[in-house]
This record gives structure tokens, sequence and C-alpha cells, in this order.
């Protein structure tokens, strides 16, 4: 080898990863819980920005000049959908329109609540999977060099999502039907309860932009009592003195906090998409066998 066939060699190596991230760029997420599948499929190809991150409320989420310089940046703007984002518009503008979006819940069979569509379509592994399949289309696009990478990386990620999906339907077949009611901060699980054969009942809607009233929250207190609900469950995200005080007025179980909108931090029960759906079924066959 020739000292200048040598030299760049070297410097591939010291590159490493840093180099191999450039090839398919740096793309944005509106929140950790895409972050985390973009960054599955993605693997060191790709650099990925969650706008929203762990233990922040998308419902809510208000941006920042940031923010829009962020997703300027950005090959590619991956979004939920279904009425999650409503603040989208106005990012889009801000940061100058120039990041292609891409909707991951395109190809979701939307559920609805109430007047309202349903966002949270991830609850649903089979809706997870659709998601992983649009990630790998959509990096492919502004990556073509990496498509066997991204394909044999979904496919593994796919694996461990019917892995995922077999043992929550063990985990709920554990629990007698009787008791696969449960409380939760707002109406996050519909998926879930539709997937898995649970009922979830909230105080608050789809969204947590409004707050529950006194007559929703009797409304719940009445159908605990009624039902017998043996267990209500925080969100992360949510303020806890709701929940606490149906609690106390019906003596229902107050179950581990769950995880709906987005994840924990790094150190927390719910790192990725994996573990926070497996911590969300811990807490819910632990309250309720």
């Amino acid at each position: 080898m020739d000292r200048r066939s040598f030299l760049l060699a070297t410097a591939a190596c010291l590159a490493g990863p840093q180099a191999r991230a450039q090839e398919g760029g740096t793309v944005a997420a509106s929140m950790s819980i895409l972050a985390d599948l973009i960054r599955q499929v993605g693997g060191p190809r790709v650099k990925v920005d969650a706008l929203i991150g762990p233990g922040a409320d998308a419902h809510v989420f208000q941006p920042s000049p940031a923010d829009a310089r962020r997703v300027a940046q950005a090959r590619l703007l991956f979004v939920n959908g279904l009425g999650l984002e409503g603040w989208l518009g106005r990012l889009v503008q801000a940061s100058g329109g120039k990041a292609k979006i891409i909707t991951l819940s395109t190809g979701v069979k939307p559920l609805r609540a109430a007047q309202n569509i349903d966002p949270h379509a991830w609850q649903d592994i089979a809706n997870a999977k659709i998601y992983v399949s649009n990630i790998r289309d959509a990096l492919v696009g502004i990556d073509p060099a990496g498509r066997d990478e991204y394909a044999r990386r979904a496919a593994q990620y796919t694996i461990q999502l019917d892995q995922l999906d077999a043992g929550i339907r063990a985990g709920i077949a554990s629990i007698p039907m009787a008791r696969r009611r449960i409380i939760t901060s707002h109406d996050a699980f519909g998926y879930f309860a539709a997937a898995y054969g649970m009922t979830f009942i909230a105080p608050q809607g789809v969204s947590t932009e409004s707050e529950a009233s006194s007559r929703d929250v009797a409304r719940i207190i009445r159908q605990i009592r009624a039902d017998k609900i043996p267990a209500v469950f925080l969100e992360n995200m949510s303020d806890p003195r709701l929940m606490n005080q149906v609690a106390r007025e019906t003596g229902a179980v107050v179950g581990d906090r769950v995880f709906s909108d987005s994840l924990s931090d790094a150190d927390g029960p719910a790192s990725s998409y994996l573990a926070m759906m497996r911590h969300n079924l811990d807490a819910f066959t632990r309250a309720l066998r």
C-alpha cells in the first residue's frame, strides 16, 4: 500500500461512525417515541434529532425559534400525524419549509374517540410495524446506498416487535377478564385496548390540552364504584393530583406510572419503545392480577 492509500484508509478508520452518519444525514422527529423507531432502522447512517424530548407532552408543545432552525437543517421531518402535532404548520413555516415531511401513521386505520381521531396509534404493535416500514422507505429515499442496511435493520426490528406483541398478548391473558379495566390520566391507550382486549377510561380525552371538568371526574368516580374498576394509572407527563383524587375517593389501587406519549430518560424504565411497552405491560399485570 502506497503512502497516499495508507493515509486515506487511516482517515476513513478514524472517521468511523461519524462519517457513516453523514450518509443518511440529519433527520428530525417530532417526539421521542418516533426518534427511537428511526434510530432502530437508521442505525449509524442517520443522526436523529427529537424536537420533543423524553417526558415532554406533544399535545401542548410550543415550538421555539431554535426548533425551527433544527427543522431547517434536517433532510426529513418525521411526524406522527392523526392530529397529534397541531403546531406543525407554524413550525414548518418558520423553518422555511425545506424539510420533507414524512407522516409515519400513513397506512394506519385510525380509531375515533368521541368526535376526535385518536393519534396514539403506536400503542398497537401492528401499527408500530407500519411506522417502521414507512421509516425504512423514507430513509432509502434520501440514502439509496443504505437500502440493504435499512432493510436489514427494519426486518430485525420487526422480529423484535413480533416477539413483543406475543409477550403482551400472553401477559394480558394472565389477567382475569373481569379485571381488565383501567383508569388512566388521558385517553391514550385506545389502540392498545382494541388490539389486546382491555378497557381504558380517562377523565381527559385523546388530548391533554383541555383539563378534565369536575363533571368528568365525578362521572369517572361513579363508574369506578359501579364497575369495581381495580386500578388507576398516572402517565409520565401528567399532573398526579387528579388521579390521586380519584384513587382516594374510590379506593382503587394506584399502579406504577406508565408511559403513553413519550419515553423516559436514558436511565429510566422506558428509554426505548420496546422498553416502554414492556414496562406498561408489567405495570398493568402487577396491579390487575
